[in-house]
């Protein structure tokens, strides 16, 4: 089975020999051939070039022709602001102050850009395409809405509901014609990616998205191919809304936790991705810190309907070593145990390098929470939660550290405290709560106790 087979029966929901691999690579290709954001997004050529390098060095299974969701807001008239390292910005709103859609250009995409990304597009199916599955991904229509109203989008949703439909439902007839161009020219994956939708109730979700993104999604089932959600930022509580849409896979950043759309997704025969973190360790993290990450997602992400992916487009300065550690991680199943057993047994081996505080000799109790990570593990957020909470009830201030294990101090301090499971927490350096999240009465108790006992001693 070829990497592009292998990802298209992972989008299936059906079970893949190993986990299938899509780095979202934006301007990061941009970086990869020494060009700056604004020259790539601009170039058929060097979005192949940038690609080409992408698809030798991370062995990934799908790439994005781009990843820019200012193409259709700038047909419309919207005014963009470039950058060297970043997409282009929207900075006007056409549809700002009640206007009419009226006063809007008549959408083609066979203007602005949308023929430059269409020319990659077929150079890349002729070039890798019989490899790696090509995505298209297009704005969608609640980010749109929002690129063409401004922040009014959220106050008019309340007063008036049925303009925002309209001009939602226009952005939804924007999204199918992209959708097409890019089936058109050969895309095997059509890729809704609206972010906005973290900002919304389910309740909104449901009545201005849901309508929406099924037009585009009932397009591309019509046309045999699979279709994504994408999604950024905590949109934990539309997790729900966005099962019951027609697409085909759902995808998220690090602030859902992984756990969560796994089994959300598996009872409704969606796949799902991402999670992999995009600044904290494929920016700003090395190596080591790559592999811990992937082998996280792989783990939980399992055998069956995963895609392993950043959460969002790549940032342009990733460090390449990075993303291919990634890719050793997901290709080689035994250099990924061997990486698991190394980079733990380092951790514990450096341990003495990050020595525990002198707890006794601190004026105020310490609590230590040891997490996943609070912001995509949903107990150790909740975990997390029930200490701040519990802090404002107590007589005296504390102090509140969380180690994440995803990063080698986390794992060493997991190991000096004596921790075995996750999340727990450890009070004045003893293991208190071990992976159950107290009530609120019990952890405050078990606090003032502590603080009880370091004024005594």
């Amino acid at each position: 089975m070829n990497r592009r087979d292998l990802l298209l029966k992972a989008l299936r929901n059906e079970p893949t020999p190993r986990p299938a691999w899509v780095p979202f690579v934006g301007v990061h290709g941009a970086k990869l051939i020494g060009k700056t954001a604004r020259d790539y997004l601009r170039s058929s050529e060097l979005i192949v070039a940038g690609l080409r390098r992408a698809n030798e060095l991370y062995l990934p299974d799908g790439l994005p022709v781009v990843f820019d969701l200012q193409l259709e807001a700038e047909v419309l008239g919207c005014e963009l602001g470039w950058s060297d390292q970043t997409p282009p910005s929207v900075r006007s709103h056409p549809l700002e102050q009640g206007r009419s859609l009226a006063s809007l250009p008549v959408f083609d995409a066979s203007k602005g850009r949308f023929p430059m990304v269409m020319d990659a597009l077929r150079a890349l199916k002729k070039e890798i395409g019989n490899d790696v599955a090509i995505y298209g991904l297009l704005c969608g229509p609640f980010t749109l809405a929002l690129h063409l109203m401004g922040n009014d989008i959220f106050l008019q949703m309340f007063d008036h509901p049925d303009y925002v439909k309209g001009v939602i439902g226009f952005c939804a007839s924007v999204a199918q014609k992209v959708a097409q161009a890019y089936l058109d020219n050969g895309a095997d994956v059509i890729a809704v990616v609206d972010p906005m939708t973290s900002q919304i109730s389910p309740e909104h979700f449901d009545l201005f998205v849901t309508p929406a993104v099924n037009q585009t999604f009932d397009f591309v089932r019509d046309r045999k191919a699979l279709s994504s959600l994408f999604v950024c930022g905590d949109a934990t509580r539309n997790l729900e809304a966005m099962c019951r849409t027609d697409c085909d896979n759902i995808s998220i950043d690090e602030n859902i936790a992984l756990e969560r759309i796994r089994d959300y997704t598996r009872g409704r025969n969606k796949s799902f991705g991402g999670n992999l973190k995009l600044t904290s360790v494929l920016l700003l993290g090395d190596e080591e810190d790559a592999q811990l990450d992937a082998i996280r997602c792989i783990d939980v992400g399992g055998g069956c309907g995963f895609v392993l992916a950043p959460g969002c487009a790549l940032p342009f300065n990733t460090p390449e070593k990075n993303l291919a550690a990634v890719a050793t991680m997901v290709h080689d199943g035994y250099r990924r145990e061997v990486a698991r057993r190394t980079i733990i047994a380092k951790a514990a081996e450096h341990a003495a390098e990050a020595p525990l505080p002198d707890y006794a000799a601190e004026p105020h109790v310490t609590i230590d929470v040891i997490t996943l990570d609070s912001a995509s593990c949903a107990p150790c957020q909740y975990m997390m939660e029930a200490v701040y909470r519990a802090t404002k009830r107590l007589s005296q201030p504390v102090i509140v550290k969380e180690h994440r294990i995803t990063s080698r101090e986390g794992i060493s301090t997991m190991t000096r405290l004596g921790v075995k499971n996750i999340p727990t927490i450890c009070l004045d350096g003893a293991v208190a709560f071990s992976s159950i999240i107290p009530d609120q009465n019990t952890l405050v108790a078990a606090i003032e106790a502590k603080i009880a006992e370091k004024k005594k001693g």
